[in-house]
């Protein structure tokens, strides 16, 4: 009689374990359907993307009407999205009135001159915005942890940044500065990624696969330069990129917000008729080397 009861005790036990264990399966199912959920869906993506980036011509006209200057910087850790977020902004974009730029190793001479020399040449005139992918803040940040700079001048820069951004703000210059901010389980996913897809093999280099084994220094970096150049006068604005549909839209709306702008009154164009001039023979065809219809 006893065997009994212990054999119904144990299937009892065996029945409650499976059903905590279905339960548990369950609840996982639902946190991860929860966590594709909470990305932003590709269609409302791609729409409001097409809505901000006709905002996008209009500042950039009205950037040009006006005659304003503009930078832009993009800073962040590693496949943070900065790059993905610059090319939204720039692809329907005049290059001649937005400009990236993009600076790779100083050279031996730029070595030598004042550090923001090399970033100074490539400030905006009047009539254009310029996005710096990585900019003077690479001091307070790759140079500090993989050691290319020595203690003065960190402390150098970080006591001069504020100064010199107040003088390109009190000159006329619209200063923004971003800092993409991703996790270092995102980080990885995206490193994988770029090393198993041949055509994003080129975005990460021997300095960013180091990077993974400095996470807290940088996060230190990233602290202390937030400690000196966080001002009122030229605030850090910080966009979460996990997601980065979200933080393209987030920055791009946000970045539309800092410079206020109004349509630029446009004269009507008209197309006149194409011009026909019956003396004008055309060349044979059979002269001219044409690239080969291969599709």
């Amino acid at each position: 009689m006893g065997h009994k009861n212990d054999k119904y005790k144990d299937e009892e036990k065996d029945e409650k374990k499976s059903k905590k264990d279905k339960k548990t399966e369950t609840m996982n199912i639902l946190k991860k359907e929860e966590e594709i959920n909470s990305k932003l869906k590709k269609k409302f993506y791609e729409e409001e993307l097409a809505r901000l980036q006709i905002e996008l011509v209009k500042l950039q006209e009205w950037i040009k009407y006006k005659g304003l200057r503009a930078v832009v910087l993009f800073e962040g850790r590693d496949a943070a999205g900065k790059g993905g977020t610059i090319k939204r902004i720039t692809e329907t974009l005049n290059p001649r009135v937005v400009r990236v730029v993009a600076l790779g190793v100083p050279t031996e001479k730029e070595k030598s001159q004042w550090y923001f020399q090399r970033y100074v040449a490539h400030l905006p005139a009047a009539g254009e915005m310029v996005l710096f992918d990585r900019s003077w803040y690479n001091r307070a940040g790759v140079e500090r942890v993989m050691g290319f700079c020595n203690e003065t001048e960190y402390w150098d820069f970080l006591r001069s940044c504020p100064n010199f951004e107040g003088m390109l703000i009190r000159s006329g210059i619209i200063l923004i500065k971003y800092w993409f901010s991703v996790s270092d389980k995102e980080q990885e996913r995206r490193f994988l990624q770029r090393i198993s897809d041949p055509t994003r093999r080129w975005k990460i280099s021997p300095m960013d696969v180091e990077s993974r084994t400095k996470w807290v220094e940088y996060s230190k970096a990233k602290d202390d330069m937030f400690a000196y150049t966080d001002t009122k006068q030229s605030p850090w604005f910080v966009v979460l990129a996990d997601d980065k549909r979200r933080a393209r839209l987030n920055c791009i709306s946000h970045l539309l917000g800092q410079i206020t702008y109004k349509d630029v009154p446009r004269e009507k164009i008209v197309l006149p008729p194409l011009e026909k001039e019956k003396s004008y023979v055309r060349p044979p065809m059979s002269e001219q080397t044409f690239v080969p219809n291969k599709f």
